[in-house]
């Protein structure tokens, strides 16, 4: 804050300004306001000419004048743009706030009139003169002056919530002149009339105008009165409402003070709540907050914040729109042009499109497309919207930690939006829209909540009809819309949640159905990505099969689209540079555009010495083989174990060892090495953690392997839990399992026998092509997997 001694210079490089003249008088311009001999008014200066004339007159200590422009929109006004009559005033104060505004207070002290303007300053200088203020000694004049007085007292007394300090200085004035303009400065009337009265020089008819005016005032104040007091005691609460309203718009009509923008808005908004089909509850609640709207001025706080919520609900989509009966053939058609394979899949959409047809009415389940990542869960969503012929919507839920991102922030918080369902609803703008809750596995807990709780409100069936949002405050209907979730692994699902949802499982796709998604899908999809034209570049079909068999391994397709588009950004370059097509690309080029192949059949290689078995693990993005390594070193008995394994893991490898331990004379192993060997068990990729126990057949058979010096057969896997009796025991993921077998080249796998239940999982295609080997005990996998024993050294010397 700066005042008036310490204002700034001019700046050093202007040309310093001449001297004032003894008769001129620095002028201020202001826009809207009059300022009356005798009160003091805070001005704000905007225009860099008015803070060089106050900055000039507080240096020099002279006072300026205060001349009101006849146009309040004129950004720069020139001279005949002035009144030629205004107040000089003493600058009480010079403010230079911390935002950079520049401010005065200045007290107004007599009238003057311009008589002409003078150049050579940098602001507005003019020759005046002061006008000073007649005698008031006659009889009429103090009749008047006691009439005004009391008039002015009146109007205090009526407004509702008038200062006491303004009564008492209404009483305390002693001149006619000074009451006068006092009550001009406080009184509610235009600036264009304010300006009359300062140019009302005779006091007899100043205060004769101000009169008038405080009159005409004091009735519409009296009228308001009456009305209330009428209305209260005939009318109802909503009718004396709406009648006060309506008395009050005319009053306003009758003096000029109507907003018409406001009043265009308030029935913009009571249309679009009528034309909304709000149910009655929330229709009540609009109305409520449109009357608060309406009775509070636009400069409140609040008006935005009950403007914005308004908003809210006229945008909602309220009313059921007409649904159209589904089309089961179209719906096939559908799935079929947009997913290849996912025949289960497919058929149990189908089978809730024709529930959804027979019963439309009825409590349908939330699906939950469950798989690694790339298998298509979220394109499935779309296709059932389309199959429907509904409204698409996508909710991201990975990462969301705040319960207030699923039910909203409640309206006493700055800036406080709805929840991401009710976003989602009205960017769908539909009630019976199909929405896709994405990742909703990686839902996390945090200090804000548990959003994981809040969604079991929302995917409830009997609940969900009345769903409260936080800042909607209302119920809204979403038992119409169709929620579809998809998640990589459903561990990290809270069990109740869980409950809420029909858990659909894709597993990978094998290599042929990759191709026919590559061909049919993706190889198009990355031509028009890449701005090539079909004919212009042609992938052959071995091309195609080594880009999946060397260059990818996944259980989806999201690697295999990139890599597609990496081979024809290499042809778009060649084409751009002028190159005429068509292009060919065959299996030959393939490393001349990508490099040498990253993934290779490693299984016979790794498997062709005694001591190492080839396992089946499930991970959340789909199944992988897993080899087993065991070595035998002198020692003492020890048991080491290596690979990042967890504590499931190790207990798997220890049983294994024991039951080795106890059949070791049916495998032709002399008992007492045991003693005299450290045992070594390690799981390559030892940065990736490990653990579960489908891994103990695969651990065992790297024991009897070493121990016995023979090797398993290269183009066998396998997987399951084993007892201390030797039994098999079933496992999970045997569908992603056998397919991540197939993929990395093996054609027989070991699987336990209670797990013949998932054999109608595996695709068809797979089961063609690979023998499987189903095991009760430890001993069908000796007998079926070891190769004949050979001539070989012992493995620990004696």
């Amino acid at each position: 804050m700066t005042d008036a001694a310490t204002v700034s210079e001019e700046s050093p490089g202007a040309a310093p300004s001449p001297p004032l003249p003894p008769d001129a008088l620095i002028i201020v311009p202001v826009r809207g306001m009059v300022l009356f001999p005798g009160t003091v008014l805070p001005i704000t200066l905007g225009r860099p000419r008015s803070v060089l004339a106050a900055q000039r007159a507080v240096r020099e200590q002279k006072p300026v004048g205060i001349v009101m422009q006849r146009d309040a929109q004129l950004a720069d006004p020139l001279p005949i743009d002035l009144h030629r009559m205004g107040t000089v005033a003493n600058i009480v104060r010079y403010i230079t706030a911390p935002d950079g505004t520049n401010h005065l207070i200045c007290q107004g002290e007599q009238r003057f009139r311009v008589l002409d303007y003078l150049t050579g300053w940098p602001f507005f200088v003019a020759r005046t003169e002061r006008i000073p203020e007649p005698s008031a000694n006659s009889d009429q004049i103090e009749a008047r002056f006691v009439h005004l007085k009391g008039q002015a007292i009146e109007a205090i007394q009526l407004l509702p919530q008038a200062p006491n300090e303004l009564l008492a200085t209404i009483q305390g004035v002693d001149s006619p002149g000074a009451l006068a303009d006092l009550v001009a400065t406080f009184m509610d009337v235009t600036p264009d009339e304010k300006q009359e009265i300062l140019e009302t020089v005779d006091i007899g008819a100043r205060m004769e105008r101000v009169s008038r005016l405080l009159a005409h005032r004091i009735e519409v104040l009296r009228l308001s009165q009456e009305i209330g007091r009428e209305t209260r005691a005939s009318l109802d609460s909503r009718n004396r409402e709406v009648l006060l309203r309506e008395q009050m718009a005319a009053i306003q009509r009758q003096l000029g003070e109507a907003d018409e923008g406001k009043s265009a808005e308030i029935a913009e908004l009571e249309k679009a709540i009528a034309n909304a089909h709000m149910p009655k509850e929330v229709d009540d609640q609009a109305r409520k907050e449109l009357r608060r709207l309406q009775r509070m001025p636009e400069a409140a706080g609040e008006y935005g914040m009950v403007r914005t919520y308004l908003d809210w609900l006229v945008d909602l989509p309220w009313a059921l729109p007409e649904e159209a009966p589904i089309d089961i053939a179209a719906a096939r058609r559908i799935l079929d042009e947009d997913h290849f394979g996912l025949e289960k899949i497919k058929r149990r959409i189908i089978e809730y499109l024709a529930v959804r047809k027979l019963a439309p009415d009825s409590k349908a389940p939330i699906l939950c497309f469950a798989g690694p990542p790339g298998v298509g869960k979220t394109s499935l969503g779309q296709s059932i919207a389309r199959a429907m012929n509904r409204k698409f919507v996508r909710v991201s839920l990975g990462g969301v930690h705040d319960e207030a991102e699923i039910r909203g922030h409640r309206r006493t918080y700055i800036g406080a939006l709805p929840g991401n369902i009710i976003q989602a609803i009205r960017k769908a703008g539909a009630r019976n829209c199909v929405m896709m809750l994405d990742e909703i596995d990686k839902l996390g807990a945090g200090i804000q909540g548990d959003p994981a709780s809040a969604m079991l409100e929302v995917l409830d069936p009997e609940q969900n009809n009345s769903f409260r949002d936080n800042y909607l405050g209302v119920p809204f209907d979403l038992s119409r819309v169709v929620f579809i979730a998809t998640a990589n692994m459903l561990d990290t699902i809270p069990g109740p949640l869980r409950d809420r949802m029909e858990v659909i499982t894709l597993a990978g796709y094998t290599a042929s159905e990759k191709f026919q998604i590559a061909r049919r899908y993706l190889v198009p999809r990355q031509l028009d990505a890449n701005g090539l034209k079909p004919g212009q570049v042609e992938i052959a079909d071995e091309a195609l099969r080594a880009i999946i068999e060397h260059y990818t391994r996944e259980a989806g397709v999201r690697n295999l689209e990139r890599e597609i588009g990496r081979v024809l950004r290499q042809a778009a370059m060649r084409i751009a540079e002028g190159e005429t097509g068509p292009i060919a690309i065959s299996a030959g080029d393939l490393s001349g555009i990508m490099g040498p192949p990253p993934f290779e059949n490693e299984v016979a290689m790794r498997t062709s010495i005694p001591g190492v078995a080839t396992g089946l693990a499930w991970t959340p993005v789909g199944g992988d083989i897993l080899f087993i390594e065991a070595t035998a070193t002198p020692g003492n008995g020890r048991l080491i174990l290596t690979g990042q394994l967890g504590e499931v893991m190790k207990e798997s490898a220890q049983a294994a060892l024991s039951i080795v331990k106890s059949r070791a004379g049916s495998y032709g192993i002399d008992a007492s090495r045991f003693e005299k060997t450290d045992i070594h068990i390690h799981v390559p990729a030892g940065a990736t953690p490990k653990d579960g126990p489908s891994a103990g057949v695969a651990m065992f058979m790297a024991l009897v392997s070493l121990l016995t010096d023979r090797t398993v057969e290269s183009d066998t896997a396998m997987t399951g839990e084993i007892s201390l009796r030797g039994l098999v025991l079933p496992v999970g993921g045997i569908k992603e399992k056998v397919i991540a077998a197939h993929r990395a080249g093996i054609r027989r796998v070991m699987l336990p026998a209670r797990n013949r239940r998932d054999f109608e999982d595996i695709p068809e295609e797979v089961r063609q092509q690979m023998t499987f080997v189903w095991l009760e005990r430890v001993d069908d996998a000796v007998s079926s997997a070891l190769e004949p024993a050979r001539q070989s050294k012992d493995l620990v010397a004696e």
